[in-house]
């Protein structure tokens, strides 16, 4: 039959013609088409079809290669074997040279054994998960090793070691540093080399640094970004600073005097409209800048503060005075009209740069790392270190020195003051002022000749302001001992 005619017969029957059946129905087209079967007929022929074509193939493979079938199988899974053991063998080393494995001996491979899977096939497997094996090792591996090296630094350390050791296996150099302890929990006696803090029931560390943002529940301290913004405010009183010396380069009409008396009247300014500290600092910052920039006359000094309180008083307060208000301060001195175009040129001249660090920040924060100290908070300190700070705003000599590090002046010098038999220093506050006690001898000893009043100056507002029943009279307050005692070494 050619190829037409098979294909036509397939085509027409619909079930697959074998040679047989072909030979058994005739070479010609149309026996077939006139003798076509049932639908019955042809499902049930394509079924013995099927099953005769089953057992054809099944006994050309168990006749043709059930070796080699067996071969290959056994072939593919000794391959994956192979894989599975090198990977174990490779995260082995790895794990065991993170542990500092040099000194430990490798543990010998475990026997696979043979798992029948048929009767004519054995496959070599794990008998157990290969993960969970390589676990269980290096759990051992690892505390094995830290006992050993626990045994052999505690030997170190009493003098006791085996000098017959080899240096091979003993490598001093490769122990962990053992922290000591005392009988007493709260006492550190020895840190790695890492200063791995170990954490005390308050919050302290073995270094005495205490965690002053820990137990804050205050959402407006941005305790997550607090010490971020403390970072950038120290870098921030670099760039935005007056000049130190504008009264001998830039002002001719203007005196330290002058200045002075100035920041003395908007003290009490100030305390007549209840203002904030924050506004009175931003003042006197303000004046400063401006004068580092500009000169003025004299007769326009006090237009000058009045309109740089306005513009803080707008920047810091709620609601902040009017500016018929600030005309009436001066007793009409001056119109509105005029303190309006002196805020327009104190604005233009400093871009609008409002955002500065003074010493009030830097106060508040150093307070708080002042305060942990105590097992109360102590208002008197508070108090006393915001007046200490606030009797530098009179002083031009104190605009060499930086807010930050007035601020953390007035903290040494107050808890001298309140209490003299402790040193007041301590290493939480070294840590979050960034200054040691040394580096504020300087700052110090000028803040106690203000405090003392040793220069007698005449300007009293902040003085009387710290003297009334709600601030504690700490005005009154004055150190016991000199506190140059504690920088003489």
């Amino acid at each position: 039959m050619n190829l037409e005619n098979r294909a036509e017969t397939r085509e027409v029957s619909g079930v697959r013609i074998t040679r047989a059946r072909a030979k058994t129905l005739g070479s010609s087209t149309g026996i077939l088409q006139s003798s076509r079967p049932s639908f019955k007929q042809e499902q049930k022929r394509g079924i013995l079809a099927n099953a005769k074509r089953a057992a054809l193939d099944e006994n050309k493979t168990s006749a043709a290669g059930a070796a080699g079938f067996e071969h290959k199988r056994r072939a593919v899974l000794k391959e994956v074997t192979n894989i599975l053991c090198d990977n174990v063998h490779v995260n082995h080393v790895r794990a065991a040279k993170s542990q500092n494995a040099k000194h430990i001996k490798k543990a010998p491979a475990k026997k696979s054994k043979e798992v029948v899977l048929d009767e004519n096939v054995k496959v070599p497997m794990f008998q157990k998960d290969v993960k969970a094996e390589l676990a269980k090792e290096l759990s051992k591996i690892r505390v094995g090793e830290s006992l050993k090296l626990t045994d052999l630094s505690k030997q170190i350390n009493e003098g006791t070691v085996n000098q017959s050791l080899s240096p091979s296996l003993v490598n001093v150099g490769d122990l962990h540093p053992i922290v000591e302890t005392s009988e007493n929990p709260d006492e550190c006696i020895g840190t790695s080399k890492e200063d791995m803090d170990c954490e005390k029931p308050g919050g302290a560390s073995c270094t005495g640094i205490v965690d002053i943002d820990s137990k804050l529940k205050d959402p407006q301290a941005c305790i997550p970004y607090a010490n971020d913004i403390f970072k950038n405010v120290r870098i921030l009183e670099l760039d935005r600073r007056p000049s130190t010396n504008y009264m001998e380069t830039l002002q001719q009409d203007i005196t330290p005097n002058m200045r002075g008396i100035l920041i003395d009247w908007l003290v009490e300014v100030s305390e007549e409209y209840k203002l904030a500290a924050d506004t009175l600092y931003l003042t006197v910052n303000l004046i400063d800048r401006f004068l580092s920039q500009n000169y003025i006359e004299k007769q326009r000094l006090q237009l000058l503060g009045v309109t740089c309180m306005l513009i803080a008083s707008k920047y810091e307060e709620i609601c902040a005075p009017r500016v018929e208000e600030f005309c009436f301060i001066t007793d009409n001195t001056y119109t509105k009209e005029e303190v309006l175009k002196m805020e327009s040129r104190v604005l233009n001249l400093l871009h609008f740069q409002f955002s500065v660090p003074t010493v009030k920040p830097f106060l508040r924060r150093f307070i708080q790392a002042a305060q942990v100290s105590y097992t109360e908070s102590s208002i008197e300190l508070e108090f006393l270190a915001n007046y200490l700070a606030e009797l530098t705003l009179i002083e031009y000599s104190f605009l060499k020195f930086l807010p930050s590090l007035t601020a953390a002046s007035s903290i040494f010098l107050a808890r001298w003051t309140l209490n003299p038999s402790d040193h007041p220093w301590n290493p939480t506050l070294e840590h979050y002022t960034n200054y040691k006690a040394s580096e504020l001898k300087t700052t110090v000893l000028a803040l106690e000749d203000l405090q003392r009043n040793t220069s007698g100056c005449s300007l009293n507002a902040i003085r009387e302001k710290y003297r009334q029943r709600k601030f504690k009279f700490v005005a009154t307050l004055t150190p016991k001992d000199p506190v140059g005692s504690l920088f003489k070494d």
